[in-house]
């Protein structure tokens, strides 16, 4: 997916500035497999994460050719792709940060866990918009494809948005698959 997303995508930096995330993400896996190994789940929600990363590195976000075939199909004014990323920007990190805070003991109470890895999804999807931002800043024109708001004046709220609703989903859809998988894994890491 990689090689397919660095070939001939529409923007060059978009291209970089998108992938990179999944490419650091690949190296720190690589290198804490043996320390820490993580689920089954959690490294395959990683892997499709990455996956929305590099698609939308490829097209730029407001150009998926799915997304724009949906978009036409259900009425929508832009292409809504940068939402399922969003949604996975939510989704994958709150099952990150359940798994360590779970396995290294750091939050002892589902309810006090549940408001950290919230809290910290919302806040890792804020520092996003600020990356954003500064992109924009310093890159003048070429930054509209990849802040990707197709003129969507609630754009960054509306990106935060979907991200509270990916994290809330991970919390509310795969906790007990999650929990299964991390009895499995007693006593490593």
């Amino acid at each position: 997916m990689f090689v397919w997303s660095a070939v001939a995508p529409t923007d060059r930096l978009t291209w970089l500035l998108e992938v990179l995330p999944a490419a650091l993400g690949a190296l720190l896996l690589a290198a804490t497999y043996q320390r820490f190994p993580l689920t089954p789940l959690l490294y395959l929600l990683i892997l499709l994460h990455a996956i929305v990363l590099m698609v939308g590195g490829h097209y730029t976000y407001a150009q998926v050719p799915l997304f724009d075939s949906l978009g036409e199909w259900f009425g929508w004014q832009r292409n809504n792709y940068d939402k399922l990323g969003h949604f996975m920007q939510g989704f994958v990190p709150a099952l990150i940060a359940r798994e360590i805070l779970i396995r290294k003991q750091v939050v002892q109470g589902a309810a006090w866990r549940n408001t950290f890895i919230i809290s910290f999804c919302l806040a890792l999807s804020a520092f996003y918009e600020l990356i954003e931002w500064w992109v924009a800043l310093f890159s003048g024109q070429a930054a509209e494809a990849f802040l990707g708001t197709q003129s969507y004046v609630w754009d960054t709220q509306s990106d935060m948005g979907w991200a509270l609703l990916g994290a809330l989903a991970a919390l509310m859809c795969c906790a007990r698959l999650h929990d299964r998988q991390l009895r499995s894994l007693q006593g490593v890491g």
